[in-house]
């Protein structure tokens, strides 16, 4: 079924002059125009500190699309043309009243979405001005609706208390929690890959999947986000969000139809299995890591604590692995094993499924002496999106001898996605209110619940986190952590058998 074209719509960014706004917003509105999905009846209206007009933000769009490596100019692109003539602009300051009058001045029509693209902890007093303001208020027909990035807490009791504040001024149904990782086309084909294909759905649980592993790894460093990552870490910035709502899309229950609600609330069931651990069990469920200075494509890097802004004492973690369970009957006794971490040796991130072995008797009077290898499914989610099926086959001649091959399917050799930021999806979906791809309140809250023993242990400990060199696949307690359950880490940067991501 064809997509309808959204309804008459306000944009309002909080937050317009940043580097979200250019990279990604913009860049995904344009797709969507040339895609006739957004049409002339979308109005943006940027709200920032920066002093400016119209024009000046107008112009920093500008300049930032001509420097694209596939620039992006108005004189030859008709979409950024018509769509550069409908943007507007605010400055002032987002936490006084007066910014909320101008606002009600530029909506152009009753339908408005207001996109968060600003610190956290500015989002709950976002909330509470547009809802003083009346700016919340569906009458008429008219949508008002919240989107906003993450993170969304720091820890349980934050996201507990941000959920409260924001739901105390506008309804779950108006709030659109992103994680920009659900726009990606691997990830929201997981559903359609499990739920469309009986011969996978029907192996789907514990009697035939011996475990799953989890992993987004990039090779950048901290870079200049020294301040914000030394109070963050690896598993604040990436496990409740990107790395849950991946195992969420793995083990959640069938919906009973393709609804919102209906999904959103399989994947907090699932969310919400996931067992807790005691102080002393979250101690040898986990292990942590930070890079140390070294070299990495060529390029030097920078100790995490060497790095600015960052303490020289930093108990901060920049690679984190967990191992955990979601207490179903589904997946009983299957363990989840999730890794994260920066300055690794490939930016990679997928989901890798891992079948049990098949028993040995069958080939006991054959040539084959070396055990079997399990059946596995990888799904690239990236870069190179596209899943993979290794099966063992008997490799030619005359004795009986069995090899691994890979069934491969990249989204690149099918689909033009080249273009795609991730977020047409996400803002497409706001528009049109489906809130399938984003998350809910007790999602969030489940998610904070399953990861806050690690945070406690390690707020009392002064231990530091194991140094891994750049370049690598993380510190050597992350490979004890899974080979104590006799199993290995599926090697980064594979995308298929015998084949290496360049």
């Amino acid at each position: 079924m064809d997509a309808a074209p959204i309804p008459p719509t306000t944009l309002v960014i909080f937050g317009a002059t940043g580097d979200l706004t250019r990279r990604l917003l913009i860049p995904a509105i344009i797709n969507l125009t040339r895609s006739g999905l957004v049409g002339d009846d979308l109005n943006i209206l940027g709200v920032g500190i920066d002093p400016g007009d119209d024009a000046s933000l107008v112009a920093r769009l500008d300049s930032f699309l001509a420097g694209l490596s596939e620039p992006i100019l108005p004189e030859t692109d008709d979409a950024w043309r018509r769509l550069r003539e409908r943007i507007s602009y605010i400055s002032g300051d987002f936490t006084q009243d007066g910014i909320f009058l101008e606002i009600k001045k530029h909506l152009t029509s009753c339908n408005a979405a207001f996109y968060l693209a600003v610190p956290p902890q500015f989002f709950g007093t976002l909330v509470e001005k547009l809802a003083e303001h009346g700016l919340t208020r569906e009458a008429g027909g008219c949508f008002r609706r919240i989107a906003i990035e993450k993170p969304f807490g720091t820890d349980l009791a934050s996201a507990r208390a941000l959920n409260a504040r924001i739901l105390s001024n506008v309804a779950e149904s108006q709030v659109y929690r992103l994680d920009h990782f659900l726009g990606k086309e691997t990830v929201q084909n997981i559903l359609t890959t499990r739920f469309a294909n009986m011969m996978i759905e029907a192996l789907w649980n514990n009697n035939y999947i011996d475990h799953v592993q989890i992993t987004a790894a990039e090779t950048v460093d901290v870079g200049t986000r020294g301040k914000f990552y030394d109070a963050t870490g690896a598993l604040r910035d990436m496990v409740p969000n990107h790395l849950f709502q991946l195992l969420a899309m793995i083990a959640m229950e069938a919906p009973n139809g393709f609804g919102a609600e209906a999904i959103r609330t399989e994947k907090s069931k699932a969310l919400s299995a996931l067992r807790i651990y005691t102080p002393e069990e979250a101690a040898t469920q986990a292990a942590r890591g930070a890079y140390t200075a070294g070299k990495l494509d060529g390029s030097d890097i920078t100790a995490f604590r060497q790095t600015k802004d960052v303490s020289p004492d930093s108990n901060t973690e920049t690679f984190v692995a967990l191992k955990l369970f979601v207490d179903t009957w589904r997946w009983a006794g299957v363990p989840f094993y999730l890794r994260t971490g920066k300055a690794m040796n490939a930016r990679d991130t997928e989901i890798v499924v891992t079948f049990r072995q098949v028993p040995f008797a069958q080939f006991r009077e054959t040539d084959v002496k070396r055990q079997l290898p399990p059946n596995r499914m990888v799904i690239q989610v990236q870069p190179d999106e596209g899943l993979s099926v290794e099966i063992s086959i008997k490799s030619p001649g005359l004795s009986v001898d069995t090899v691994p091959v890979s069934l491969d399917f990249r989204y690149a050799d099918k689909f033009d996605i080249g273009k795609m930021t991730g977020y047409e999806s996400l803002l497409y979906d706001l528009f049109i209110g489906d809130q399938t791809l984003f998350q809910r309140a007790d999602g969030i809250e489940a998610g904070w619940a399953a990861v806050q023993p690690f945070l406690d242990i390690w707020a009392k400990s002064s231990e530091t986190p194991q140094a891994y060199a750049p370049g690598s696949m993380g510190p050597s307690c992350a490979e004890e952590l899974i080979r104590r359950d006799g199993r290995e880490w599926h090697e980064l940067g594979v995308i298929m058998h015998n084949h290496v991501r360049k």
